[in-house]
């Protein structure tokens, strides 16, 4: 079981990584324009532009490390001596995606991000991926005990 949810977690993000690269690359998927890609996956307030593609690139870089990190989990053996960093590794990637799934429902989160569609977006879709995926890590963590 504990394979089927690293598998499905490195897909998932490698699919969310790709597109930050797509966006880095200058992309507008599933906009039609520059303002309607921010509305719709940045949200804030003031943001009138995408971030620069080099930050969209480090942040695809590290999804992708994010999305590599569950095979690291199920794949080293409990007694390995890289064992420990590999578990530190999936524990801080874990609250990573913690707190941004429970930021998604701060009255401060909210404030920052209004824009339409982003706000309604990240309460249905984002934050609850967010979620998914640390209860996919904290379940592959909890196994590899």
């Amino acid at each position: 079981m504990t394979l089927v949810i690293a598998v499905l977690l490195c897909w998932l993000l490698l699919v969310v990584a790709a597109l930050h690269a797509y966006w880095g690359g200058g992309g507008l998927w599933p906009a039609a324009s520059e303002r309607e890609l921010v509305a719709t996956v940045i949200g804030h307030a003031q943001a009138r532009r995408m971030p620069p593609p080099w930050l969209c690139m480090l942040v695809a870089i590290a999804i992708g490390v994010a999305a590599v990190w569950p095979m690291l989990l199920v794949g080293v053996e409990p007694g390995a001596p890289s064992r420990p960093l590999i578990v530190a590794g999936g524990v801080a990637i874990l609250l990573v995606f913690l707190l941004r799934g429970l930021a998604g429902y701060l009255p401060v989160w909210r404030r920052l991000h209004p824009q339409e569609p982003f706000a309604a977006y990240d309460r249905r879709f984002y934050a609850p991926l967010c979620l998914q995926v640390a209860a996919g890590y904290a379940i592959l963590l909890l196994q590899g005990r």
